[in-house]
């Protein structure tokens, strides 16, 4: 079925005036995505947005939430006076399943263990007007290209993967919780124009490559932070060729360069799928605006003219590529892979092969790896290392299901999950004999970081397409090329796996029985949300305290954080997801990933209070008891990886002042702003050197705090002496507003009070 047709009806019946009103205004050809961004602008635009430097107000069409930040975006919704969300919103339980046995037992577990959370969140999403995908229904961003987006459109979602939906031409951002808040709200939703980044494809793939490695050699070009504050569009020859689900692929894990999203121009395979999963209506309505859905022809014809930067990659001679271990943007071609290997002293054993996951779970995806996996069934192999399946919602279970995937894959000796993330977010009992042993696993999933997958530090976790990871399932090495090099069957017989054949869309169609879905409503007023004031894993919000009206002196240095700090660093997933609607519980794992400069080690910090040295947010509590206010200094790119808003939340909680770092990462920085938090910039890198364990620290300049006036910091050293270094922000006029009131959310519920 279609959702909110009527919505998709009105956003094509007006773009194209509002397409022809801003190319009319900037006075040039535009790209896909000023197309969309102009046209969903707040209040129509009266003068042409800079890129990289103007705040702009949007209205996306909606807004999705998956179970774990939907529990803190929706406990502060409830708070901001409205009776139902403005725009169509939706929520997604897939976060919560751990997976450990199979997908029949482990939903079962997950819905006993996580009862009270599931309850809150149908029972919100009842009185609110939001739809609900109960448990197993599948992975958010499948489910949103399966029923969501459309092209054209413009949605946020709290989770940083959100932008998959621009395989379907739309674009697709993630974001905080209280960025949910504000669409929720009816309110405009603030973000600075991004810059553009243009991926010319040319030529076509062909044998073992697939789209998961575009996206792949794309991060080995821009790096984890290369695509921070960009949008960036595929185009060309080579992105008409790929399958609208390939596409949802390389956009999602665009979240792995930084990007802002990324965008598809709308083509004939957008609609195919959009006609495949019951949306011919969809289909029809885009054809009859294709126009307006890509960026016009003299952007095609002339891209350095247009965008900021511009990569042409010929798929002809794209290699599969596995990348990692420890980030997503160390990139190695599989010809060269043996040789790393060696060089790195990776392990070559590969313990756990996981497919599937919200990046690759299409039946694209899985009938590919189906292929590889009867080839090598009838060639006398199974596989090596454990095998795993994550679909990525009902609809694709139940269909491969159907159609004798699942079966084959068990025969290989796979493993079926449940249709959840699972793995891919540590959401994963994994079984191993020692939790110190270095080891390799392979994931067709999106992030690798250290203690992603498993929580452990050893695990050396490898990105690939799940064409690939499933013949090193059956290899059993990290070394094998599959296309070159041979195995040894159960009759000792050298053998070589087949090149992987696939369909793009199930030949028999889409099939389900029960898709998930739960239709909230007509009149929630007399719907009570389930909180126990007694619980330990939700928790009713109580607002931030305004800014007191001075400069902060007088704050502790609670951590010098060294390298890479992502969001995961800062708070953690498992064990603690359980925990998600509960901000002062959860704020138990506040920085406790984060490595202390001091000593090199992770959550242990010194108290300068009594001199001795504490768990992080021990520490912190020690300093909020003692009503003293505490900074934290990071280095570059502080905050990437995932959305989630508890990494802004639980130091705002703590009583943490101010974040200090080299660079941020756009989401976190977003979030903090949004919680009443300092975001802050070392002016000159290298004065982060200058920060000492036991300093004492002076935020000085926030009585004339304004957009584009640096703020100073003070460091009282011990021994007496002190440096005082420039600090730089990003802040406009609103967001200082939200640091003055405490946060945004006392902005809102401000505003909703004034209109009673």
């Amino acid at each position: 079925m279609a959702f909110d047709l009527d919505l998709i009806q009105k956003v094509y019946q007006e773009k194209p005036k509002k397409v022809d009103a801003a190319r009319k205004l900037i006075g040039r050809p535009l790209t896909q995505a000023e197309k969309i961004l102009y046209s969903h602008t707040y209040e129509q635009a009266t003068h042409p947005f800079e890129r990289g430097r103007d705040y702009v107000n949007f209205a996306p069409d909606r807004v999705a939430m998956q179970d774990a930040t939907a529990q803190m975006a929706l406990l502060q919704f409830m708070t901001c006076g409205r009776n139902r969300v403005a725009v169509p919103s939706s929520v997604h339980c897939d976060h919560l399943i751990q997976a450990k046995v199979g997908a029949e037992k482990d939903l079962a577990t997950a819905n006993e263990v996580n009862k009270e959370v599931y309850d809150f969140l149908a029972s919100i999403s009842n009185k609110y007007g939001i739809g609900f995908w109960k448990p197993g229904a599948g992975i958010i961003h499948q489910v949103v290209l399966e029923n969501y987006a459309f092209p054209g459109g413009m949605m946020i979602g709290t989770d940083s993967h959100t932008p998959n939906a621009g395989g379907l031409g739309m674009i697709a951002i993630g974001v905080g919780g209280a960025d949910a808040v504000d669409v929720m709200a009816g309110l405009p939703w603030e973000l600075k124009m991004p810059k553009l980044i243009g991926v010319k494809l040319i030529g076509r793939m062909n044998g073992w490559t697939s789209p998961k490695d575009i996206i792949l050699k794309v991060a080995g070009i821009l790096t984890v932070k290369g695509g921070t504050g960009a949008i960036v569009e595929y185009f060309g020859p080579g992105a008409e060729s790929l399958s609208c689900t390939g596409k949802a692929t390389i956009c999602n894990m665009g979240a792995e360069i930084g990007a802002t999203c990324s965008l598809f121009p709308y083509d004939e395979k957008m609609s195919h799928y959009l006609k495949a999963t019951s949306r011919a209506e969809i289909a029809q309505l885009a054809d009859q605006i294709k126009d307006y859905l890509r960026s016009d022809k003299e952007v095609y014809d002339a891209p350095e003219k247009y965008y900021d930067q511009v990569i042409e990659i010929n798929l002809d001679a794209l290699e599969p590529h596995l990348n990692g271990p420890f980030t997503p943007d160390l990139a190695t071609p599989i010809s060269k892979m043996a040789e790393a290997v060696v060089q790195h002293g990776w392990p070559d054993e590969v313990e756990v092969s996981l497919i599937g996951s919200c990046t690759n779970s299409s039946y694209e995806d899985m009938s590919r790896s189906q292929a590889i996996a009867k080839d090598a069934l009838a060639k006398g192999l199974k596989a090596k290392s454990e095998f795993t399946i994550t679909p990525g919602s009902e609809m694709v279970r139940f269909t491969i299901d159907r159609d004798g995937m699942l079966e084959t894959f068990t025969q290989l000796g796979g493993m079926v999950l449940a249709n959840a993330c699972g793995p891919c977010i540590g959401q994963w009992a994994r079984h191993i004999d020692d939790p110190n042993r270095k080891n390799t696993i392979v994931t067709s999933f999106n992030r690798n970081f250290a203690k992603r997958n498993d929580g452990l530090a050893s695990t050396h976790a490898f990105v690939a397409s799940p064409e690939l990871v499933t013949a090193l399932a059956i290899a059993g090495r990290l070394s094998f090329n599959p296309m070159k090099d041979k195995l040894i069957n159960d009759k000792g017989e050298e053998v070589m796996l087949a090149e992987p054949q696939g369909f793009e869309l199930p030949p028999s169609g889409f099939d389900v029985d029960d898709a998930g879905y739960t239709a909230p409503a007509e009149d929630g007023s007399k719907v009570d949300v389930a909180v126990s004031p007694t619980s330990d894993r939700l928790q009713l919000l109580a607002p931030f305290p305004a800014w007191e009206g001075s400069d902060l002196k007088g704050l502790k240095l609670l951590i010098k954080a060294f390298g890479k700090c992502t969001t995961d660093h800062i708070s953690m997933a498992v064990p603690w997801l359980k925990y998600r609607g509960h901000l002062d519980n959860i704020s138990n794992n506040m920085l406790i990933g984060a490595i202390n400069a001091f000593n090199m080690e992770t959550n242990k910090v010194k108290n300068q209070i009594n001199g001795t040295y504490g768990e992080v947010p021990a520490v912190q509590r020690e300093y909020k008891k003692q009503g003293f206010g505490s900074v934290v200094v990071g280095d570059e790119n502080y905050g990437e990886g995932s959305s989630r808003e508890h990494a802004a939340m639980e130091p705002r909680h703590l009583g943490v002042r101010a974040i200090v770092v080299k660079s941020f990462a756009r989401i976190h920085e977003t979030n903090l702003k949004k919680q009443g938090m300092l975001a802050l910039t070392f002016d000159n890198k290298n004065d982060y050197e200058k920060v000492q364990e036991d300093d004492t620290l002076d935020i000085i300049g926030l009585s004339s705090f304004a957009p584009g006036q640096p703020l100073s910091m003070v460091l009282h050293h011990k021994d007496g002496s002190s440096d005082t270094i420039k600090l730089n922000h990003t802040y406009n006029s609103q967001q200082i507003e939200w640091f003055k009131e405490g946060g945004a959310l006392n902005g809102i519920r401000k505003e909703f009070e004034q209109k009673k």
